[in-house]
């Protein structure tokens, strides 16, 4: 399995790689991207069906890639001659085309094209067509691509396809990790902050006419370009571990992300997990995972968004109602069915290629 190391399919990851242990399934993660922090050491340690070998490719979204494709492609054949796997799991766009030998699943957890069409409200200029043309080929060589969602899919389908088979596999998160807590009157928001999709400046510019304070978490800093992301108004607590993550949601009575493109959205399944009423961008994504269990508001209305919070601020019985929804709804997206839906899909294709 290949993971990279900067965003949500970390902890995607290594949620699903526990949800497979039942099964007897021994996984060898290959992760690019960066070094593992701290934090994720030790989530690893906790594993006993994972090794892991680690790299800092590129990923195939990061500023001139292409060498380091390449050479992750010679890296990922070696290690899979090493370990001879009977299937191969990707999460990154940049390698489902190689000399695998072995059936190959491929998860479309987000793609620049559909993040461009979702932010910029236009296609992705020329800059990026090498990029569509190693996605659609890495795609379309795949056994099987899976998609977080259905609305996710039909993007990428529209993007990359034909592809040869394809199903929907919701993300899950162990219902055990997180707990509904005493809450407290603060907003709680989380993710990349440098990434505009996530649209976190936008809560943060608001923050001011809110009667709670804003906490937010996350990278300010962008892997690619180095950059910090300033934000106003808000009390910015940078990175944190997965046991502070736990108690800020614990504690959050609203969680609010504005998001302009979330093709699911770990850190609002967390949330509702957690009890808080969630405030999310109204995409088709969100509306497909959230039904009435979130108030949605148009990404790009700033008066929406803080008009939408402080409705929820000044009415505790209608927050609570909304904590409670988002609890309830949350129960369709758990660890372990999604465990078994890709071990169902892993021994279809074993079994394909068996008989073939």
């Amino acid at each position: 399995m290949t993971a990279d190391t900067v965003g949500g399919v970390w902890n995607y990851a290594l949620e699903l790689v526990g949800a497979l242990a039942p099964f007897g399934t021994q996984v060898t993660l290959a992760t690019m991207g960066g070094p593992l922090s701290e934090d994720q050491r030790r989530q690893v340690g906790e594993l006993n069906n994972l090794t892991v070998h680690e790299s800092s490719y590129k990923l195939e979204w990061m500023e001139n890639p292409w060498e380091d494709i390449k050479q992750a492609g010679k890296w990922l054949l070696e290690l899979k001659n090493e370990v001879q796997p009977d299937l191969v799991h990707l999460n990154g766009l940049g390698h489902g085309d190689l000399d695998w030998g072995v059936p190959v699943v491929t998860v479309v957890h987000s793609c620049v094209l559909s993040w461009w069409r979702a932010v910029k409200g236009e296609e992705a200029p020329k800059e990026w067509d090498r990029y569509k043309e190693t996605v659609t080929r890495s795609l379309q060589a795949a056994d099987m691509v899976i998609a977080p969602t259905q609305a996710m899919m039909n993007q990428a389908e529209s993007l990359y396809g034909p592809f040869k088979a394809r199903t929907v596999i919701y993300n899950g998160r162990a219902q055990d990790s997180y707990r509904f807590g005493k809450k407290e009157p603060f907003v709680f928001s989380m993710g990349r902050v440098w990434d505009e999709a996530k649209n976190i400046s936008m809560l943060a510019h608001i923050a001011s006419d809110l009667s709670w304070p804003v906490y937010i978490a996350g990278d300010e800093k962008h892997p690619a370009t180095g950059k910090s992301v300033e934000l106003e108004n808000v009390h910015f607590l940078g990175q944190l571990t997965e046991k502070e993550v736990v108690d800020w949601l614990s504690r959050a009575s609203i969680y609010a992300l504005p998001a302009k493109y979330e093709p699911f959205g770990l850190t609002m399944l967390e949330a509702a997990m957690s009890g808080c009423a969630l405030v999310v961008g109204k995409t088709e994504s969100q509306a497909e995972i959230w039904g009435n269990a979130a108030r949605y508001v148009n990404p790009e209305s700033a008066d929406e968004l803080r008009d939408t919070i402080n409705g929820l601020i000044k009415d505790e019985f209608v927050r609570n109602i909304m904590g409670c929804r988002a609890v309830k709804r949350s129960h369709g997206y758990t660890a372990d069915p999604m465990g078994q839906d890709y071990d169902h899909v892993y021994r279809q294709l074993m079994q394909s290629s068996v008989a073939i």
